[in-house]
């Protein structure tokens, strides 16, 4: 499972072929959220609420680098690191 990005301890990683909707799993902890990408909401798990305030930023602000790591995993391939949060 790639890691595309970590910023303030959260951990950005999405998995190989994994299920549609394109989303990514964020971990901070020992909490774990399932992100929708397009929607920049949670579908799954949950996070303490400044992180979780912190990924849905970082979410809207690389959406379409996102979307690109989710085509890339989602054929096998490598997707490319994004930047985190400042």
């Amino acid at each position: 499972m790639p890691t595309l990005s970590i910023f303030y301890g959260i951990v950005i990683q999405i998995y190989w072929s994994d299920h549609p909707p394109p989303h990514f799993h964020a971990r901070y902890a020992e909490y774990e959220a399932q992100i929708d990408i397009a929607l920049a909401t949670v579908l799954h798990g949950s996070l303490p609420r400044r992180a979780q305030a912190m990924v849905l930023e970082w979410t809207r602000e690389h959406q379409s680098e996102l979307m690109e790591a989710w085509r890339a995993a989602s054929m096998g391939g490598r997707p490319a690191k994004i930047a985190p949060l400042p």
